[in-house]
This record gives structure tokens, sequence and C-alpha cells, in this order.
């Protein structure tokens, strides 16, 4: 089970992590978790320069050893990168320093301050420390569900446009398991958030 618009209480109740950016103006914040991949990157690059759009991607450290010129394509065309540890580990089931040394040994392969936590699953010790060490917790507003092999790319695609309001924080995924729905979804809310006037930026 997963909620694809955050519930303003779990927001309130874990205020210490970013789930939207405050704003008033219709800027959008699209980011991309599990990449880069050999597959979808260099897709995604092409259909965001389409549109004259910016992303954050949320890059697995072992990722971007095996794929270090896709990574460094990512930064080439203006986009951001975050954190996303270096295995994909699951926080709720990853011991304490076990976690925070997954996140050092990404670290060096991804320079950013920006974390995003695989499966959106940290323990309160856990995201004290990496705030403490510097981090900016990143959670998302939207949950665009292209991960969910059940899920027809059509809902997908509206669980997105549905969805979003100034300052969303938007997930997608750079993985095989979504390509079929992301790649359904990505080109065609692109041109609705554009149409609808809104900005896209990186965090």
């Amino acid at each position: 089970m997963y909620f694809v618009k955050t519930p303003k209480i779990v927001s309130s109740i874990f205020s210490y992590l970013t789930w939207k950016i405050k704003t008033d103006e219709p800027i959008l914040y699209l980011t991309f978790d599990d990449g880069p991949t050999v597959q979808h990157t260099d897709w995604i690059l092409q259909v965001l320069d389409n549109f004259n759009c910016k992303a954050t991607f949320f890059c697995i450290g072992k990722n971007v050893q095996h794929l270090t010129q896709k990574y460094e394509k990512i930064i080439s065309k203006g986009h951001k990168t975050g954190n996303h540890t270096f295995n994909h580990v699951k926080g709720w089931a990853t011991k304490h320093n076990t976690y925070l040394k997954e996140v050092e040994q990404c670290s060096k392969m991804v320079n950013s301050k920006l974390f995003r936590p695989p499966y959106g699953k940290i323990n309160f010790n856990q995201s004290k420390a990496l705030i403490k060490l510097g981090y900016e917790i990143i959670m998302w507003d939207v949950l665009s569900g292209d991960f969910n092999e059940s899920l027809c790319k059509e809902k997908c695609l509206n669980n997105i446009t549905n969805n979003i309001e100034n300052g969303s924080i938007i997930v997608m995924h750079d993985s095989d398991k979504a390509a079929l729905r992301m790649k359904y979804s990505l080109p065609k809310f692109l041109k609705f958030a554009l149409d609808k006037g809104y900005q896209f930026e990186t965090l």
C-alpha cells in the first residue's frame, strides 16, 4: 500500500523531512529514483531536453560506479543529483551504522547533500543522524506509482496530473520495473504541466 498524494498529517508529523517546497509560484520538482540505467537514463534525458525541463535524479551508488558516464551526462545536462544509498537498502531493515555507511559510500560517487531513502523507509535516528551530517532528506508530495506492475499506464499518468500543485515534489523511476508506465507518462505529464503554466526546477 502507498499514498499517491502524501496526506498532510504525515508530512506534519514528519516535518523534519522535506515533502514539498513552499511556494506560491507554479513550480514543480520532478525527481527520478534508482538510476542511472543502461536502458532508460538517456531516454529520460532526451525527453527532458525536448520539453526544456530540469529534474533531480536520486542515484544508487553502485549504479553510478558502473555507469559513470551516464551519471556525468545527467550533470552536464543541467540536472541535479541526490544520494539514494549505495545498494538501495531499506532503512527499517538496516542497522543504524550500516545505513550511514551506505550513504557515505554513495557520497563518494554522488556529490550531493540531497538524500532520499529507498522505499521512503527511514527511521527517526537515521534521519536525525543524516540531518546532523548536513543532508536534506527529500520525500515527496506525489508518487506516480510507476513501479507498481499491476497499475495501468493511464492510471499512472492520472496519479500525477490529478495531484500536482505549486511546489509538488513528484517521484518517477529510472528502472526496468517502472519503464513501461514511466515512458508512457513522462512526455504526456510534461506537456500537461507546461500547458497548465507550470515550470520545472531542480531541488
